[in-house]
């Protein structure tokens, strides 16, 4: 697996790359910022290895600690945290469950102690139609991140791969079923050929 070095490598260089695609795409120099901002935050800040004490996890700071959650209800490197999109959309509504929690529970408290009327149907509302009328500028966010958490991800899968490769060649990359079968392919042909050394042993 590479080094946390080697990933933000990985991220820097891949930048031009997707801010050249993302304009080609979009002309337009604002989704790009969008996309190009996700892609450094998730490749960066915001990337699967949030589920470890890893770089990602130490950039944040004094806020590292709102992780520890996350980090004890997934294992390291599984579908949860490295998956495509699954990975990314829940640590999105995981910080988004946060932010939310901040921000209503201080509302709450001015609310009881000082007398203060919130309108929180009024609150949602602005926050629904807001995620509405600027929903291109949140997609273009979250494609930002999704791929600069799979810069991550592949060259994890990647590395990995290509160490199989070393240890076993072709066949450290087959998938875990195909091994399977030809163990016990093998196993069977193994034990068939002690039978019949056994059954030519009795005939003699």
């Amino acid at each position: 697996m590479p080094s946390g070095r080697t990933h933000d490598r990985i991220t820097l260089w891949a930048l031009p790359f997707v801010t050249g695609v993302t304009f080609w795409q979009t002309k337009s120099g604002n989704l790009t910022l969008l996309v190009v901002g996700g892609f450094l935050f998730g490749g960066l800040m915001f990337g699967p290895d949030l589920d470890i004490y890893s770089r990602h996890y130490q950039r944040w700071g004094f806020l590292r600690y709102i992780w520890l959650p996350y980090q004890k209800s997934l294992r390291h490197r599984s579908f949860l945290s490295h998956g495509p999109v699954i990975g990314t959309t829940l640590r999105v509504l995981y910080l988004s469950s946060l932010i939310a929690i901040a921000a209503i529970f201080p509302l709450f408290v001015v609310e009881k102690l000082w007398n203060v009327e919130f309108n929180w149907q009024s609150a949602s509302g602005t926050v629904t139609s807001t995620l509405t009328h600027y929903s291109t500028e949140f997609l273009a966010l979250l494609i930002g991140l999704e791929l600069g958490a799979m810069s991550h991800s592949l060259s994890d899968w990647g590395g990995s791969a290509y160490k199989r490769f070393q240890k076993q060649g072709v066949r450290g990359l087959l998938p875990p079923r195909a091994k399977m079968k030809k163990r016990k392919a093998t196993s069977r042909g193994s034990s068939r050929g002690k039978v019949k050394a056994r059954n030519s042993r009795t005939k003699s």
